[in-house]
């Protein structure tokens, strides 16, 4: 029996009906039957300040990091916020770039914007400093969702079109983390 591939994946935005959980969400449920896909919720993670790490990890940023570093891939659900990526998601890569706990590890971006482009300066943004931070991140197939608040109905991914997008996304993802693992 196949082993799953154990991705982790996160959102950038901390509203209760945020579109980019419901990214999540919708890519836990379009997941390949060989991955499995836990939402961590960073909200309980505090500002970056080394600081806090003097007498180790605050205790939410060390259960978030020990859900990372257990994980086979990283997705990051990157919405778009005055033209980049939001404070909080470059927090908490901020607390899990300590160490060296990035590097190497397969990721990829998804995400959208109400507007026509889907927010890819955001996720180009993340991108760039993922690959500084020595991520392998996967250049394609990439998830912009232009008029993303359209594609979700009571909180579900109902456009046929973008649920085949990221279900594509996730297939090729499971084999870019197998050239890593």
């Amino acid at each position: 029996m196949e082993n799953k591939l154990n991705v982790v994946a996160f959102a950038g935005s901390l509203r209760e009906q945020s579109l980019h959980k419901m990214l999540v969400n919708a890519a836990k449920e379009l997941a390949p039957d060989n991955m499995n896909i836990e939402h961590l919720d960073i909200s309980n993670v505090p500002l970056f300040n080394a600081d806090l790490e003097t007498d180790g990890f605050p205790a939410p940023v060390e259960a978030f990091r020990n859900k990372v570093a257990a994980s086979d891939g990283i997705i990051l659900a990157v919405p778009e916020y005055n033209g980049s990526m939001p404070g909080v998601l470059k927090n908490a890569i901020d607390w899990l770039s300590r160490g060296g706990l990035l590097a190497k590890r397969p990721s990829i971006t998804m995400g959208g914007s109400p507007g026509a482009l889907g927010g890819t300066k955001a996720q180009e943004h993340m991108r760039q400093s993922m690959m500084h931070l020595g991520m392998y991140v996967m250049p394609r197939p990439t998830i912009a969702i232009p008029q993303m608040g359209n594609k979700f109905t009571d909180g579900k991914l109902v456009d046929e079109a973008t649920r085949g997008f990221v279900a594509q996304q996730l297939q090729e993802f499971g084999i870019w983390i197998s050239r890593f693992n």
